[in-house]
């Protein structure tokens, strides 16, 4: 049997080329290796926009959409909305018993995370988040789970609170190993470190060819080129790291002619516009045809959490058997 993964997204809008460089490209090429499961996370999405439940209801379309257009085989991989799934909420509760308070508020990726929504008093589901995360994975007793560094505490910590419940109880769960991303974190187009929704800093999958042009040629340069035959410094150009990313094969040659002076700022982000804009056209193909055919994306939305949901009921009920609460 092949091993099976755990994916996801927050459902707070629609995915980006930094979401495309740091998972979904990754997906594309795992989905005929594993058992795919792809969580739209909207519950974990109500842990920061708990006030904007509209949004969420379309960002899970949004993002079905997205994974879809880059090349996910809905025949090959599972779609799965998180709230549609009751053993995960189940779960949740059964983890909480596990974990401590302080362990939680320690948490590095909780405090970083707080720190940047500015919350000086968290809620019980944000400070919670990574146990709901254990029960996203266990609930379909994932073997891997693809993530970045900066999720690696939550992972962590999921593989502790499955240690001890087998310990404590019964080993039926089980204990996911981490799978890093070796893909860099995407920059800003404003050159910022990171690319975000709410920075107005992205470049979105959605885009069409001339909203993506238009953004490539307002992109952060190397401010200290005054004339396009000034000698460049590509190390310090958003441009060039797009180059690096999505144009892997001109990256060297497009360096040394910045650093020679040889090519203008200008010919250089057109040349990236052409570049993303090929790479996104098969992309903006199928989204053309899933936004016309809405009710097929909905189907594969709960045809997905249908078979989740029955996996899930099965893993609720040797969880219970184990700690000996069926009567």
């Amino acid at each position: 049997m092949k091993k099976r993964i755990l994916t996801g997204d927050r459902t707070t809008g629609k995915l980006h080329l930094g979401h495309y460089v740091g998972s979904l490209q990754s997906r594309v090429k795992l989905q005929h290796d594993y058992d795919t499961f792809i969580l739209m996370a909207d519950i974990q999405a109500l842990t920061t926009h708990f006030e904007n439940p509209g949004l969420i209801h379309q960002s899970i379309l949004d993002v079905a959409i997205d994974n879809l257009s880059v090349g996910l085989d809905p025949d090959v991989v599972t779609i799965v909305q998180q709230s549609a799934v009751p053993a995960i909420a189940e779960l949740t509760i059964f983890y909480s018993m596990l974990v401590t308070v302080n362990t939680l508020r320690h948490n590095p990726t909780i405090k970083t995370e707080a720190a940047n929504y500015g919350y000086d008093d968290m809620t019980y589901g944000f400070l919670g988040y990574p146990v709901s995360q254990t029960a996203d994975i266990t609930f379909c007793k994932a073997h891997l789970v693809p993530v970045g560094e900066d999720q690696a505490p939550h992972l962590e910590l999921s593989r502790k609170i499955v240690r001890r419940f087998n310990d404590l109880y019964s080993p039926v769960l089980v204990e996911p190993q981490i799978m890093l991303s070796d893909c860099p974190r995407l920059v800003g187009l404003d050159g910022n470190a990171k690319m975000g929704k709410s920075l107005g800093n992205a470049i979105y999958l959605s885009d069409d060819r001339e909203t993506v042009h238009k953004k490539v040629m307002n992109a952060l340069t190397d401010k200290s080129r005054l004339q396009k035959t000034d000698p460049g410094h590509p190390e310090v150009c958003t441009v060039s790291a797009y180059h690096k990313a999505f144009n892997a094969g001109e990256y060297e040659n497009v360096c040394e002619m910045c650093r020679k002076g040889a090519i203008g700022c200008v010919a250089c982000k057109k040349n990236l516009s052409n570049v993303l804009n090929d790479m996104m056209d098969p992309f903006r193909e199928k989204r053309a045809y899933y936004e016309e055919h809405l009710d097929e994306v909905k189907e594969i939305i709960h045809s997905g959490s249908r078979k989740a949901a029955d996996i899930g009921n099965e893993t609720v009920r040797e969880v219970k058997e184990a700690m000996s609460v069926i009567v």
